[in-house]
């Protein structure tokens, strides 16, 4: 019963998680320390600073940890909270493909689809901006690995190296 509780709780999370991982942490918490008691508030923030350090998104990492543990330490449970937090946008994409698929010749869709790439440009740049503070760039170090990062990717350095030097020079000017 408890792999059928972790995939619909997780379900219904993926469905209402809009904004991303970080927007879901409220929803997460809310359902598997609050609603079904899985997991203690110090184990949730736990689970949340360890999802943070782990590559993927925060969601997913988050799922699949509490699927683990709620399920007493089962691969099962853990798989089936990952899908269920993933599911509803793979079907929600797979959706919107087929109808972008058949209307991709439509001029009203590629109207909308024009005017909606600065909006995302946009909020992309307004994450960047947010970002930009002094947590982030403690000093003069930190400008220059930006500078020097964001010049290496202008000029289509693969971003995987990119990452790595910055590593590497933040490891020695640190």
């Amino acid at each position: 019963m408890i792999y059928l509780e972790l995939f619909l709780a997780f379900f219904k999370i993926g469905i209402f998680g809009f904004g991303g991982g970080y927007a879901m942490l409220s929803l997460i918490q809310s359902e598997v320390v609050v609603s079904h008691g899985w997991i203690t508030s110090s184990e949730f923030a736990d689970i949340v600073a360890i999802s943070q350090m782990t590559p993927g998104p925060i969601s997913i990492n988050c799922a699949t940890y509490i699927g683990y543990t709620a399920s007493g330490g089962s691969v099962l449970g853990s798989a089936l909270a990952t899908l269920g937090v993933c599911a509803p946008s793979l079907i929600f994409m797979l959706i919107a493909s087929l109808f972008y698929a058949k209307l991709n010749g439509n001029p009203y869709i590629k109207n909308v689809m024009r005017s909606m790439r600065p909006v995302i440009i946009g909020l992309i740049a307004a994450a960047a901006l947010i970002l930009m503070n002094r947590e982030n760039f403690v000093d003069y170090r930190s400008i220059l690995i930006f500078v020097a990062a964001l010049a290496a990717v202008w000029f289509k350095v693969n971003p995987l190296i990119v990452i790595s030097l910055s590593g590497v020079v933040g490891f020695f000017l640190f």
